[in-house]
C-alpha cells in the first residue's frame, strides 16, 4: 500500500451559532484527500479527514510540515506485516523532528492526516473503520448500538422558544439524552434556559455544556444553581488543564462532570486523569479524535485511562462525526456526540442512519462511512482530487 497524492483545502463552517466562547461564523477547517495505490473496484483507494469544527484552519502546518514528511517517507516503513499503512508508524513519521510538548495546530493537522489514513487503510481492506477498530485494539469485539446525544443548545436569536423546538426535535428524532450551551449568559438567564429545555427531555436526560468558559467565581456559581436539576453532566466547565479549579468543582458538586475535548495528547489525558480530580465512578471523559493527533492517539488515551481506573463506558467521544461513532463501536465505549442540525455537512452520521431510544448502529459502509452523507461526500469531499 503506497501513498500517491495527498491534497489540502480550507473549508468554512459558516454557523450563525455561538457558545460561551466563540461564535462560529468565520471558524473554518482543514479538509485531507490522501490517494493511494491500492485499487478497489477498479478505482484507486481514497481516504478523506477533516479537522474538528471548533477549530481554525491549519493549512499552513499541513503544507510545510506534515505532507512533506509523508510523502518524503520511505513507503516501506510505514507498512505492517500485511503490506497495509500501520497508524502507529504513520504517527511516529508524521511527528519527526517535533519537539515534545506544544499540542495546538499541529495535532489537528496530524489528526486529519491519521483519519484520512485509517479512511484508506479501512477502504483497502474494504470493512468498517469500527470492525477494523475492534480487530486491532479490542479482541474483534464491538457494540451493536452505541448511545447517542445531541450537542445542540447554542445561543441563537431564537432564545427559548427555539431552544423548546430543537428539544423537541431531537426526541422526535429518536434521542433521549440531549445537550445545551450554557455560560454565554447570566445563571439566571441559563437556569430558564435549562428549565425550558428538561422539560422537554426530563430529568437525567439533560447534560449541560459551558465550553470552558467560566472564572472560578462563575464556576462555583454555577455548580450551586445545576445541582437541584441532576443533570446528565456539567461539561468543560473550566479550562481542563486547571487542576486546582476542577479538584475544587469535584469536591463541592455531588453530580457528573464532564471534559477533556481540549487535551490534545496522552500526555495533557494522563495528566487530566491523575492530577484533575476527575471520579472514575461517575465523570465523563471526552477526548476529541479530530483535536488529539487522529483516532491513533485517540486509542492510545482510551489504553492508558484503564490502569489509571476509567472504565470504557466513561469514555464518549466528542466532535459529532462518524469517527465517534466508529470509535465508540469499535472500542466499546459508553457513547458518542452526534450534530443533527449544527456545522453541517460536516457533522452527524449517515444520511440513513436511525436513532431509536438514543441509540445508533455504526456505520457498516468501509472506511468511515464518508460516502453514507451525500452532501459531504459529493459537494465537499470527494471534488479535492477530482
Amino acid at each position: 500500500m503506497r501513498i500517491t497524492r495527498i491534497v489540502e483545502k480550507t473549508a468554512g463552517i459558516k454557523s450563525n451559532i455561538r457558545n460561551a466562547v466563540i461564535d462560529f461564523s468565520k471558524i473554518t477547517l482543514s479538509l485531507v484527500a490522501v490517494e493511494t495505490d491500492v485499487i478497489v473496484d477498479g478505482k484507486p483507494v481514497i481516504g478523506y479527514g477533516y479537522t474538528s469544527n471548533g477549530r481554525y484552519a491549519v493549512g499552513e502546518v499541513l503544507r510545510e510540515r506534515i505532507m512533506p514528511r509523508l510523502m518524503e517517507a520511505d513507503p516501506d516503513s510505514l507498512l505492517d506485516a500485511d503490506g497495509y499503512i500501520d497508524p502507529h508508524l504513520l504517527h511516529d513519521c508524521l511527528m519527526k523532528n517535533e519537539k515534545v510538548g506544544g499540542h495546538g495546530d499541529r495535532a489537528h493537522a496530524v489528526a486529519a492526516v491519521d483519519i484520512a489514513i485509517w479512511d484508506a487503510i479501512c477502504k483497502a481492506r474494504e470493512v468498517p473503520f469500527y470492525r477494523e477498530v475492534a480487530r486491532r485494539h479490542n479482541g474483534g469485539k464491538a457494540l451493536s448500538l452505541v448511545n447517542a446525544y445531541p450537542g445542540g443548545g447554542y445561543y441563537t436569536e431564537k432564545g427559548n422558544a427555539g431552544l423548546r423546538d430543537e428539544m423537541k426535535g431531537y426526541l422526535d428524532q429518536g434521542y433521549k439524552l440531549c445537550k445545551m450551551k450554557i455560560g454565554g449568559a447570566s445563571v439566571a438567564e441559563d437556569i430558564e434556559r435549562i428549565e425550558v429545555a428538561q422539560a422537554i427531555v426530563g430529568e437525567g436526560n439533560l447534560a449541560v455544556d459551558a465550553n470552558a468558559g467560566l472564572n472560578r467565581e462563575r464556576v462555583m456559581a454555577y455548580a450551586e444553581a445545576l445541582e437541584p436539576y441532576k443533570l446528565a453532566w456539567f461539561e468543560e466547565p473550566c479550562d481542563s488543564l486547571d487542576f486546582e479549579l476542577q479538584t475544587d468543582l469535584a469536591d463541592r458538586y455531588p453530580h457528573p462532570i464532564a471534559t477533556g475535548e481540549n487535551c490534545f495528547s496522552r500526555q495533557d489525558a494522563k495528566n487530566l486523569l491523575r492530577f484533575g480530580g476527575l471520579r472514575p465512578d461517575r465523570d465523563v471523559v471526552q477526548w476529541d479524535p479530530s483535536m488529539a493527533y487522529g483516532p491513533t492517539e485517540f486509542i492510545r488515551i482510551v489504553e492508558l485511562s484503564r490502569p489509571l481506573g476509567w472504565k470504557p463506558e466513561s469514555c464518549s467521544p466528542h466532535g459529532g462525526l462518524l469517527l465517534g461513532l466508529g470509535l465508540a463501536a469499535g472500542l466499546e465505549l459508553g457513547g458518542t456526540e452526534n450534530y443533527p442540525l449544527v456545522f453541517q455537512p460536516y457533522g452527524g452520521f449517515s444520511d440513513d442512519a436511525v436513532v431509536e431510544n438514543g441509540m445508533v448502529a455504526p456505520c457498516e459502509a468501509p472506511g468511515m462511512g464518508w460516502e453514507t452523507r451525500s452532501k459531504l461526500y459529493n459537494e465537499v469531499l470527494k471534488p479535492l482530487l477530482d
